[in-house]
């Protein structure tokens, strides 16, 4: 036995009315209408629904069942329009990306740029944020794209994909603490005057999260907010960072050496949310395919902006002899290929060694 919703809704207009003529008027529907289709519910259940009188309607003991059920049933299907409602984007709604300060830093402003000017109707949201937390907003489908860090991805996502490397490194003013050093530990690091991020940064709680125990206790001259203040810092001699090898500039006047820790090695990878799939994934409106493009047009502009990422400025004498590279952790092997022709990704054979 099937229930039609409109029917339903005339009913309990008209219970809670006390009259089919203020049941119809409720619905829109002309008298001799809504008295039709409520003898046909009557037809359809097979009892009596409405004790009709000269002042109007009241329930039968089946009708005021079927009142309660009814009820319950319309409450549920607008629950059900609501939640399916919450993955159905407005055309007009921006595009969300969530990334890490590393990535905040030059990569997303280079993708956005690019993006921004051949779509001038969509906007974006970018937001910084750390791995974990975005790839929950991925999962929940709140979110469209995230760069993430292949050592903090714990949870699925739509698609994950190699962006380039990220790893970590030493600099200073040239000339200064780092000058003829290849290779320091944190350790090294933190007997040194440090500039860096403030403590709630993504990168400052990404490194303190991977120290071990007994690690130094770095001295922080000063923290600041984002990592062009802190390169500025390095340059003006106020100490040592620990940065994104990508954050540095080949033009800079810096001593650039490599971090020695096994988690100074990282990889950034592009994932995206189930909001939006891909375009050439089924669809079941003209806008989700909308959505889905515009998406994949953010993300191809993220991938061209990681290609486009000057080489890394920090080599050693065996990268330029062609020193081999080993693989890598956490399944980045190959990263250097990747990367594209300016081997953006690579940064030299001996950074990649424990």
């Amino acid at each position: 036995m099937r229930y039609d919703l409109d029917d339903l809704r005339l009913f309990l207009h008209t219970v809670t009315e006390g009259s089919i003529t203020a049941g119809a008027r409720r619905m829109r529907l002309s008298l001799p209408s809504a008295s039709a289709r409520m003898r046909a519910l009557e037809r359809h259940a097979g009892v009596e629904l409405l004790v009709r009188g000269r002042r109007g309607v009241r329930p039968t003991p089946a009708g005021s069942t079927l009142a309660r059920y009814a009820r319950e049933v319309l409450d549920r299907t607008a629950e059900l329009e609501s939640a399916v409602a919450g993955y159905v984007r407005p055309s007009t709604a921006p595009l969300t990306l969530l990334a890490g300060g590393s990535a905040m830093h030059r990569l997303v402003p280079r993708a956005l740029a690019s993006f921004l000017r051949e779509h001038p109707d969509v906007d974006v949201t970018a937001s910084e944020s750390r791995t974990p937390h975005t790839m929950r907003r991925l999962a929940e489908g709140g979110v469209d794209l995230g760069i993430v860090l292949d050592d903090e991805v714990r949870e699925g996502a739509a698609s994950l994909e190699v962006l380039g490397d990220d790893s970590l490194v030493v600099i200073g003013r040239r000339g200064g603490p780092l000058a003829g050093r290849s290779a320091l530990t944190h350790d090294e690091v933190a007997e040194h005057p440090l500039v860096g991020l403030n403590p709630d940064s993504s990168l400052r709680r990404w490194i303190e999260a991977h120290l071990e125990p007994h690690a130094v206790a770095p001295r922080y001259r000063t923290t600041v907010a984002g990592l062009g203040a802190v390169v500025s810092l390095v340059l003006a001699e106020v100490g040592l960072a620990v940065v994104p090898r990508r954050t540095v500039g080949s033009d800079l006047p810096l001593d650039i050496c490599e971090l020695r820790e096994p988690w100074a090695r990282r990889t950034h990878l592009l994932a995206r949310g189930i909001s939006a799939p891909p375009a050439d994934a089924d669809t079941a409106t003209g806008a989700s395919t909308s959505v889905s493009a515009t998406v994949d047009a953010l993300a191809d502009h993220i991938r061209r902006a990681a290609r486009a990422e000057p080489e890394p400025p920090f080599r050693h004498d065996e990268d330029r002899h062609g020193g081999g590279h080993d693989s890598g952790a956490g399944g980045t092997e190959g990263t250097d290929d990747r990367d594209g022709p300016d081997g953006g990704g690579g940064g030299g054979g001996s950074a990649r060694k424990r």
